[in-house]
Protein backbone atom coordinates (compact mmCIF):
# COMPACT_ATOMS: atom_id res chain seq x y z
CA UNK A 1 0.00 0.00 0.00
CA UNK A 2 2.87 2.59 0.88
CA UNK A 3 4.49 1.91 -2.78
CA UNK A 4 0.59 2.51 -4.18
CA UNK A 5 0.96 6.13 -2.50
CA UNK A 6 4.33 6.62 -2.89
CA UNK A 7 3.95 6.52 -7.12
CA UNK A 8 0.22 8.34 -6.69
CA UNK A 9 2.72 11.18 -4.93
CA UNK A 10 5.37 11.15 -7.66
CA UNK A 11 2.31 10.75 -10.07
CA UNK A 12 0.92 14.24 -8.77
CA UNK A 13 3.97 15.93 -8.49
CA UNK A 14 4.88 15.76 -11.99
CA UNK A 15 1.68 16.56 -13.48
CA UNK A 16 1.70 19.45 -10.89
CA UNK A 17 5.23 20.58 -12.16
CA UNK A 18 4.58 19.93 -16.00
CA UNK A 19 1.40 22.57 -15.23
CA UNK A 20 2.49 24.74 -12.62
CA UNK A 21 5.98 25.77 -15.40
CA UNK A 22 4.24 24.90 -18.75
CA UNK A 23 0.69 25.30 -19.17
CA UNK A 24 1.28 26.56 -22.68
CA UNK A 25 3.01 23.45 -23.47
CA UNK A 26 0.37 21.05 -21.90
CA UNK A 27 -2.25 22.94 -23.76
CA UNK A 28 -0.81 22.44 -26.95
CA UNK A 29 -0.37 18.66 -25.99
CA UNK A 30 -3.67 18.57 -25.08
CA UNK A 31 -4.14 20.43 -28.84
CA UNK A 32 -2.11 17.56 -30.63
CA UNK A 33 -4.27 15.00 -28.72
CA UNK A 34 -7.29 16.06 -29.55
CA UNK A 35 -6.46 15.76 -33.65
CA UNK A 36 -5.46 12.15 -32.97
CA UNK A 37 -7.71 9.02 -33.56
CA UNK A 38 -9.17 7.67 -30.80
CA UNK A 39 -7.13 4.29 -31.70
CA UNK A 40 -4.32 6.04 -31.60
CA UNK A 41 -5.25 7.86 -28.53
CA UNK A 42 -5.72 4.62 -27.21
CA UNK A 43 -2.56 3.04 -28.00
CA UNK A 44 -0.41 5.61 -26.45
CA UNK A 45 -2.42 5.01 -22.67
CA UNK A 46 -1.82 1.52 -22.86
CA UNK A 47 1.82 2.04 -23.83
CA UNK A 48 2.33 4.35 -20.79
CA UNK A 49 0.78 1.87 -18.55
CA UNK A 50 3.07 -0.62 -19.56
CA UNK A 51 5.91 1.48 -19.70
CA UNK A 52 4.88 3.10 -15.38
CA UNK A 53 4.47 -0.72 -14.98
CA UNK A 54 7.82 -1.83 -16.16
CA UNK A 55 9.41 1.07 -14.15
CA UNK A 56 7.86 -0.09 -10.65
CA UNK A 57 8.65 -3.94 -11.37
CA UNK A 58 12.14 -2.87 -12.30
CA UNK A 59 12.23 -0.12 -9.07
CA UNK A 60 11.14 -2.96 -6.97
CA UNK A 61 13.35 -5.57 -7.91
CA UNK A 62 16.76 -2.97 -7.48
CA UNK A 63 15.22 -2.95 -4.18
CA UNK A 64 13.95 0.91 -3.97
Amino acid sequence: MSILLLALGLVMILEGLAYALAPSLVERMLEMLRSLPEAAVRQIGWLVVVSGGILVWLAMHLGF
